[in-house]
């Protein structure tokens, strides 16, 4: 059976999405050490072994127990920005605020439903990557949904969670950890497995990434991770990790499928948590852990999120782009310009600018595109010089009817090179009134000419009431210009 003729429902292929998302908080998630990833050499390193513990049913996790028997030697990296509770010699400090702010929006995004008390818990994780063999993580929320083309898909649950030390090196029987990752704040979201395509999987995640990507999180390589929960039927569960290209998920369930398919025609299938590669195939990582690993946070009290909380934060629930889009297509808005907007992330700025112009297209132009064509040319950087303020003043110059929509570009080049609007205000009245005496000498000339052999004073009347000299010149004005005509 080829790739392509596969059926899916046949199989009874089941697929569930675990989506961890960095947040940007700037502390992390149990103390108050900068979220941030260093590339300079670090202050000084601490050695550990981990042992593994039973969970709260009193049993040890069968994926903690295979790591344990590796007996590793771990060295972790800090920095003087380093603290006890990264170290594992401090109880941890309250849960971050912000983090959980930014969790209940994507929540909320997400159709959950929030819970009001959560238990904080400890996840057994002995491969090194905590300093304390185990992970502090809560769930906050549960039960929403997210639509597909394909249908409706559960969101199981939505947890808050310390991100892992990074690896720096890995050796047999040694790991050099870094400790700058852990503790950032990490929102993990599962899905239920209601997924039953490749192409539904893949379609799920870019649609949590953008609404991911609505909220304050992080952003780049490595602040998103994507694992995939799949079986068939006959098969055990197996769980995917490490997708940090959503391109892959497709083309790597493919590649599961026809495994388990292989594994179950042989009566092998095994469930277990697999790594995957560049390429979309897998490999062997550890025993799926179980619910043994789990045991309550001892040193934190339970976590409540009272209803005033919840009202604010759903007070400043961001719109999603998909909305946005729409919004700004109803208002006339140019398509290649509502992608720019949404790229730069400049819709606070659309909405200011609008109020005081009615020209969406006009104001979309000044703030994304002619920026971008100006430092192009000049080949220097011109966001400061054309800032919010900058463009708020020009559209105030339109309305008074000082320039024209026509004239904004050029002007935005000269503020570029170093103008002020006043100095060009200046300039252009400048040039405006050589333009009117230039027009008014005219009219006056052919006048003369029209009607030669007119006395001074009847041509004064004449050019007094011509219709589009009305206005424009004073009769002082016009008596010089005509002795300087008719000498």
């Amino acid at each position: 059976m080829s790739e392509n003729k596969i059926d899916y429902e046949k199989l009874g292929l089941k697929i569930g999405l675990e989506i961890h998302q960095q947040l940007e908080t700037g502390k992390k998630l149990f103390c108050n050490c900068p979220s941030l990833l260093r590339k300079d050499e670090p202050d000084f390193i601490i050695k550990r072994k981990l042992h593994v513990v039973p969970g709260e049913s009193g049993e040890v996790d069968v994926a903690a127990r295979h790591e344990a028997e590796k007996t590793k030697e771990f060295i972790y990296e800090g920095y003087n920005t380093t603290c006890l509770v990264e170290l594992d010699e401090s109880p941890p400090y309250k849960i971050n605020e912000k983090a959980l702010k930014i969790a209940l929006q994507i929540a909320l995004l997400l159709n959950c439903k929030v819970l009001p008390i959560s238990q904080i818990m400890r996840k057994t994780v002995i491969d090194g990557s905590n300093t304390s063999g185990f992970q502090r993580t809560v769930v906050i929320a549960e039960n929403g949904w997210i639509d597909s083309s394909f249908g409706k898909v559960g969101i199981q649950s939505i947890c808050l969670e310390e991100d892992a030390a990074r690896i720096i090196e890995k050796k047999d029987k040694e790991v050099i950890y870094r400790l700058d990752r852990l503790g950032i704040p990490l929102i993990e979201i599962s899905t239920m497995p209601d997924i039953k395509t490749p192409l539904q999987a893949k379609q799920v995640a870019l649609k949590i990434g953008e609404i991911l990507r609505n909220c304050e999180v992080k952003r780049g390589i490595g602040t998103i991770r994507q694992d995939i929960n799949l079986s068939i039927k006959g098969g055990k569960r197996v769980e995917i990790k490490g997708f940090q290209d959503v391109r892959n998920i497709e083309r790597a369930i493919k590649i599961e499928v026809k495994r388990q398919m292989d594994l179950v025609k042989k009566g092998k299938s095994v469930g277990e948590v697999r790594n995957v590669l560049p390429d979309g195939t897998t490999n062997f990582l550890r025993p799926l852990p179980g619910a043994a690993r789990m045991y309550p946070e001892t040193d934190l009290t339970l976590l409540k999120i009272s209803r005033n909380f919840l009202d604010n934060v759903k007070k400043t629930l961001p719109a999603l782009k998909s909305e946005l889009k729409e919004e700004l297509r109803k208002k006339g808005l140019h398509e290649e310009l509502i992608k720019l907007i949404l790229k730069k992330n400049k819709i606070e700025e659309i909405k200011s600018l609008s109020l005081l112009y009615h020209d969406l297209n006009l104001i979309a132009k000044m703030l994304v595109l002619w920026p971008e064509e100006i430092a192009k040319k000049s080949g220097k950087k011109v966001n400061e010089k054309l800032n919010i303020d900058v463009l708020e003043t020009i559209l105030q110059l339109i309305k008074k009817g000082k320039i024209f929509p026509w004239e904004v570009k050029e002007i935005m080049i000269e503020i570029a090179k170093g103008k002020t609007l006043k100095e060009i205000e200046k300039e252009k009245l400048k040039k405006e009134k050589i333009e009117n005496i230039n027009f008014i000498e005219e009219k006056i000339l052919k006048i003369i000419k029209s009607k030669p052999g007119l006395s001074i004073n009847a041509y004064m009347g004449l050019v007094m009431n011509e219709p589009e000299l009305k206005g424009k010149i004073s009769g002082k004005e016009a008596m010089e210009i005509l002795k300087r005509l008719i000498k």
